[in-house]
Formats: C-alpha cells, sequence, structure tokens
C-alpha cells in the first residue's frame, strides 16, 4: 500500500493543479509520477537536491531578460530611488523575497503543507479571484502566519 500512496499523491496532485489553474504543480507531479513509474526513483535525491536552485535559475533568467534585451535602461532605473512608488517598489521586492525565502523554509521541513497551499489557491482563485503564482510565495505567507499563531501562544 506505501508503493501507492505515493503515485495517489502524485494524481491528487495533477488533478488539484488541474482544477486550481496551476499548470506548474500538475507538470510537475506529472514528471515525478512518470520517473516512478518508469523505476526512475534513483534521480529523485538529485531533483530534491539541485531541482529548486535549478528552477530559480530560470526564474532569475527570465526576471533579468529585459535588462539583456535593453528594455530597461538606467533612466528606467533612477526613479527607483527618488519617487515614493520606486522606494516602495525596492521594499515590496525586498520583502517578497524575504518571505520568500521563509516559505522555502516552511516547504522544506514541512513539505506536506504543499497540498493545503494549493487547495488554498484554488480556494483563492474561486472566491477572491486571485492569480496563482505558485507555491512558494503561499509557503511564505503560510510562514508569517505560522509565526503569528506562535506569538499568540499557538503550539504546533
Amino acid at each position: 500500500m506505501a508503493f501507492m500512496n505515493g503515485e495517489v499523491m502524485l494524481v491528487i496532485l495533477i488533478v488539484i493543479g488541474l482544477v486550481g489553474r496551476s499548470p506548474i504543480i500538475a507538470t510537475a507531479a506529472s514528471i515525478l509520477l512518470v520517473l516512478k513509474l518508469t523505476s526512475l526513483e534513483r534521480f529523485f535525491p538529485t531533483v530534491e537536491r539541485r531541482g529548486l536552485e535549478l528552477g530559480l535559475l530560470f526564474l532569475t533568467i527570465s526576471v533579468l531578460v529585459p535588462f539583456a534585451n535593453e528594455k530597461v535602461t538606467w533612466k528606467d532605473i533612477t526613479p527607483l530611488f527618488t519617487t515614493v512608488i520606486g522606494v516602495l517598489a525596492l521594499a515590496g521586492g525586498a520583502l517578497a523575497t524575504y518571505m520568500n525565502g521563509k516559505g522555502l523554509d516552511v516547504l522544506r521541513t514541512e513539505p506536506h503543507i504543499i497540498v493545503g497551499l494549493v487547495i488554498g489557491s484554488i480556494l483563492g482563485i474561486v472566491f477572491l479571484r486571485g492569480i496563482p503564482v505558485g507555491p512558494l510565495m503561499a509557503a511564505g505567507i503560510t510562514a508569517f502566519l505560522m509565526k503569528v499563531y506562535e506569538w499568540f501562544g499557538g503550539r504546533w
């Protein structure tokens, strides 16, 4: 039964990803399911150890493309330090990356919460008309909520 448990969980994540309009979750779970069903599980430790780094590398590359193709110039950067909205954007970016780091810590220590994050994203899409951007920020917000819970005397 333990053999089927991982496969069933991956199928459930695929369905949740499809229903929740989160193709990244559905695709990731599908790839892992294919690796599992084709007995390529020996790659799991490598994917677990290096997959996040590779994903962050590609994410960073995609964010830096406007600099490379000169859509962002020094003229565009100067107002970041001289206007209120620019300073707020800098603060927002710094806070978001900090929260993502805390989310990464939570995902590493509590990987089972991914299902809750995905279902929560589905609820946000349906009831709040939100846009799914991925589990890392959701985990960062969860880390913040966990800390608030602890501040008020909550225990896990």
